[in-house]
């Protein structure tokens, strides 16, 4: 009964596993496949109990039989319908097997698509160029106009001038900066009206600089973890796939659209189970079992990646939002800062939404994939 409630289970997701459309939600495919679930499930049901009752009338009449000819003759039908009972309960061992087989490289599939979305993702995040052009002063046009004010006007005695590689270091160039206006030929009026036109950019850029570059190596950092994450579930189909003997990887499976090539060949290697005995056929089915056991270890890595990505996306939003002067400095920050808070928003929106960890607990997922309910 176990077997045949998982089986119906997933016989909706044949109908649903190479479906030409967009990738549907988890919770959606499973649902839609409890409900064929429940439809396969009555069927062995009403199947098999037809045999148990023949076999028991059987069975009866047998011990009641006086006659040699008629013992035989129910020995016979006895062993022809326990043969058929053990014969269906192999068919339906081999359709849960097979899918439950498919529904793992489904499930693969929908993980690859979100796994590729947030490579795509990272790649369009702010680059090091941009946030240097933000946190460095040096990048400002305002702050580059002074510099050469100064220069210009500063004391050729007390003055200095800083080497190229000192040149580009934000706080060593603005102590060298400050230090020439002081000395300069500026009045005080000018030095005043000169500091006026550049204190937002100074304070912002001095302020945030560590957080900005913060908010750049982590995001690095996250794209390096989902390059791993991506090797790793290409790795994962390879293993997968070896048993039935598909050799191609999921990159190319993906690009050809070459996934009713894998459903029949693991038919194939299912159909051949049923010329298999012994030691041969149980290696046979821990060779499409055991890739299940990986498949749930990725699951677990991938959760984990997008609890973690959601977590540092939020910690980027409380770090842009720390900065305590933005309403008095509002129209002298640069468009890339806000640009930068935009994507945030919209990264913490896709980690809750698109690329949210898959919603299926420790208990459901054993019972999907291997049949287990551990409350029965």
């Amino acid at each position: 009964m176990k077997r045949s409630i998982l089986l119906i289970f997933f016989l909706n997701f044949v109908a649903t596993c190479f479906a030409n459309r967009s990738d549907p939600d988890f919770d959606v495919i499973f649902k839609e496949m409890q409900t064929e679930l429940t439809k396969v499930n009555n069927r062995y049901s009403v199947i098999i109990k037809e045999k148990e009752i023949k076999l028991h009338d059987v069975t009866v009449r047998l011990y009641k039989a006086k006659e040699s000819d008629e013992k035989i003759n129910f020995l016979i039908q006895k062993d022809i319908l326990k043969d058929e009972i053990m014969l269906l309960k192999k068919e339906e061992v081999k359709d849960l097997s097979k899918i439950r087989y498919l529904k793992g490289l489904q499930i693969i599939r929908l993980l690859y698509e979100k796994v590729l979305s947030l490579d795509h993702h990272f790649a369009s995040v702010r680059t090091f160029s941009e946030i240097n052009k933000m946190s460095n002063p040096n990048q400002y046009p305002e702050y580059e106009k002074l510099k050469e004010l100064v220069k210009s006007r500063k004391d050729k005695k007390n003055g200095i001038d800083l080497t190229t590689l000192l040149g580009t270091n934000t706080i060593v160039s603005v102590v060298q900066t400050f230090s020439n206006m002081m000395v300069s030929s500026l009045s005080k009026e000018e030095k005043e009206k000169e500091l006026t036109n550049i204190e937002c950019i100074l304070d912002f850029t001095l302020r945030m600089q560590n957080d900005l570059n913060t908010i750049y190596f982590e995001t690095a950092y996250l794209q390096k973890s989902n390059e791993k994450m991506r090797l790793d579930i290409e790795t994962l189909f390879k293993d997968y796939t070896k048993p039935i003997g598909y050799t191609s990887t999921l990159e190319n499976c993906r690009t050809n659209d070459d996934w009713e090539n894998v459903k029949q060949k693991t038919g194939d290697y299912l159909t051949n189970l049923k010329t298999q005995q012994g030691s041969q056929l149980y290696t046979s089915q821990v060779n499409i079992v055991f890739p299940i056991d990986r498949l749930l270890q990725f699951i677990a890595q991938y959760n984990n990646f997008i609890d973690q990505g959601s977590k540092f996306y939020e910690k980027f939003k409380i770090i842009l939002n720390s900065y305590e002067n933005e309403k008095q400095c509002e129209t002298k920050l640069p468009l890339e800062y806000k640009k930068l808070k935009d994507d945030i928003d919209v990264a913490i929106n896709k980690f809750n939404i698109a690329y949210k960890p898959v919603e299926v607990n420790g208990t459901k997922m054993k019972e999907i994939l291997y049949g287990i309910n551990e409350f029965e």
